[in-house]
C-alpha cells in the first residue's frame, strides 16, 4: 500500500487557518490535495487534522479524513514526525501493511510531475528517502548576524573576502514533499540514504508569514502564465 499523509494543524498562530485560507481562489491545502490525486500513487490520501472545518475542506477536495488527530499531537510545540508515525500506525492496525508513503505540506507548487519524479528517483536508487531541495539564493557562508552592539558582522568571518562563485553551494528543504520507503531497502546498507529532488527556486517557498504568503502569490500568478 502507498499512502499520502497530509499534516494539517487547525491552530496555527503565525498566519491563521493558514491550511484553509484561500490562495487565489482556493484553500491552500486543496493543491496538495489535488497534486496528490493526479499523480495516482497513492491509495489512501490521509489528512491528519484536529479541526472539523479543516477535515470537512480536505473532504471535499477528495482526502480521507479516517481518524481525528488527538489533542496530545496538536499543540503549538509538538513536532510533524509524531503527527505522522501516529498515522502510519493507525493505517497499519486498520488497513494492513504500508509499503512507502509521502509527506506532504500545504504548498501550491506542489505538482504531480515532482510527485512522480522524486517517486521514480527513490525507487531507481532504492533509497530510504526522497525529499525535495532547492539551492540557497546567496552564498550562506557570507551570510551575517547581529552583534551586541546592534550592527552586523560576519557569521563566518573567514570567508569574508571570498568570492562567491569560489564558495560551496548549499540547498534547503523546500518544504513540499517527502517520498519515504519503508520495504524496497537493501539489507545491507549501513546508514540512511536520503537522495534530493532538486527543483527550481521560482518553484519553492516556504508559507509562514504574510509576507510569505504575497511573495507567494506572486510567484503562483507567474508561474501560471509560465
Amino acid at each position: 500500500m502507498q499512502i499520502a499523509i497530509i499534516p494539517a494543524r487547525g491552530g496555527s498562530k503565525r498566519i491563521p487557518g493558514k491550511n484553509i485560507r484561500h490562495f487565489l481562489g482556493k484553500p491552500l491545502i486543496a493543491y496538495a490535495i489535488e497534486a496528490a490525486r493526479e499523480s495516482g500513487f497513492f491509495d489512501h490520501i490521509i489528512v491528519s487534522t484536529d479541526s472539523d472545518e479543516y477535515a470537512k475542506i480536505a473532504q471535499y477536495f477528495g482526502a480521507e479524513i479516517p481518524f481525528m488527530r488527538p489533542h496530545e499531537l496538536s499543540g503549538d510545540f509538538v513536532a510533524t514526525a509524531p503527527v505522522v508515525e501516529h498515522a502510519l500506525e493507525w493505517v497499519t492496525t486498520n488497513w494492513g501493511h504500508v509499503e512507502r508513503y509521502c509527506q506532504f505540506y500545504a504548498n501550491p507548487f506542489i505538482t504531480s510531475e515532482n510527485i512522480s519524479g522524486g517517486y521514480k528517483l527513490m525507487r531507481k536508487h532504492k533509497a530510504n528517502c526522497v525529499l525535495g531541495v532547492a539551492e540557497f539564493p546567496f552564498p550562506i557562508l557570507r551570510s551575517l548576524k547581529k552583534n551586541d552592539q546592534g550592527g552586523v558582522e560576519y557569521a563566518f568571518p573567514e570567508y569574508a573576502a571570498s568570492r562567491s562563485q569560489d564558495l560551496p553551494i548549499f540547498f534547503h528543504d523546500a518544504a513540499q514533499f517527502y517520498w519515504h520507503e519503508l520495504t524496497d531497502i537493501p539489507a545491507d546498507r549501513k546508514q540512511e540514504l536520503n537522495m534530493p529532488y532538486f527543483m527550481p527556486r521560482h518553484m519553492v517557498v516556504d508559507i509562514d508569514t504574510e509576507e510569505d504568503w504575497f511573495i507567494a502569490e506572486k510567484m503562483y500568478q507567474a508561474f501560471l502564465k509560465e
